[in-house]
């Protein structure tokens, strides 16, 4: 009998596998991207604390739209983006937390290139 593959297991090893690599610190936070069915989040975390500094989302009250495509994507890394530098964060890591850095991540992350922040 053929066993379908779990596709989030592979996903968390994948992000296990990133995270041992990529870590936040206070100077260069680390920008975590989590994606459900319906929504986006976005993070920036200093690792070394263990607290997250800034953070945005597609199921914010000030967020309009679907929260599950591209351009929900781009508004919510606009959003963090505009957050971490209202905040002096100019400098992050991109973490991708083990999707493939294709459709609605790479949007996340080309909207918070846009609104300043730098990786």
């Amino acid at each position: 009998m053929v066993s379908k593959k779990d596709k989030n297991k592979q996903r968390l090893k994948r992000h296990a596998r990133v995270r041992g690599k990529i870590s936040g610190t206070a100077e260069c936070p680390r920008l975590a991207v989590y994606r459900s069915n319906k929504n986006i989040y976005a993070q920036i975390i200093d690792d070394v604390k263990g607290v997250t500094l800034v953070s945005a989302s597609s199921i914010e009250a000030a967020f309009e739209g679907i929260g599950s495509n591209k351009e929900a994507a781009k508004k919510v890394g606009k959003a963090i983006g505009e957050k971490a530098l209202a905040k002096g964060i100019e400098t992050v890591v991109f973490d991708r937390g083990g999707y493939i850095y294709h459709g609605r991540v790479s949007e996340l992350a080309e909207g918070a290139r846009e609104a300043g922040l730098k990786f």
